[in-house]
């Protein structure tokens, strides 16, 4: 889809696409009513302007359309709309030990436990090995430090999949 082409959408319709690329709906509506928009860096200007203009409940919201690292039967069923976009940016676990995914597995459960939501890391280009690693350095962090992290790694993603949406 070009620019041009989500620029002549309706309102409903633009939310839709913008929805695969972010799952918070106060993000949708804030970049929805920044349209029509004049090139791609308006778009990911206004896209990054409103993502920082959300709360930390937006943000959650948004961490709720992710699958888990490493859980591919979640991607295939739960997250079917945006399952492709996820299965790439998470190539890095397809071929990797059963023993790194039971690590994932078990610290995807203990992130989960302690900051009420899932571990969320830009996975594209990263190994399972590294996303754990990650994981595993992520989990000692204070809830506010850790927020903000996710957050910044949530908004890769989107601008990841808001180049992935115009080249679709």
């Amino acid at each position: 889809m070009t620019l041009s082409e989500l620029n002549n959408l309706s309102p409903g319709e633009r939310i839709k696409a913008l929805s695969a690329c972010c799952g918070a709906t106060a993000w949708q509506e804030k970049v929805n009513a920044a349209f029509p928009l004049a090139d791609e860096e308006d778009l990911f200007r206004e896209a990054e302007k409103a993502w920082a203009s959300c709360s930390p409940q937006d943000w959650k919201e948004a961490f709720a359309h992710h699958p888990k690292i490493g859980d591919l039967a979640s991607l295939k069923k739960k997250f079917a709309s945006t399952a492709q976009w996820a299965a790439g940016e998470q190539a890095g676990v397809q071929h990797t030990s059963p023993a790194v995914l039971e690590a994932l597995a078990a610290g995807n459960r203990a992130y989960e436990e302690k900051f009420g939501y899932i571990f969320i890391v830009c996975a594209t280009g990263k190994t399972a090995e590294e996303m754990l690693h990650l994981l595993q350095a992520r989990l000692p962090n204070d809830p506010e430090t850790e927020i903000a992290i996710a957050a910044g790694e949530q908004n890769k993603i989107t601008l990841i999949r808001l180049q992935k949406l115009l080249a679709s």
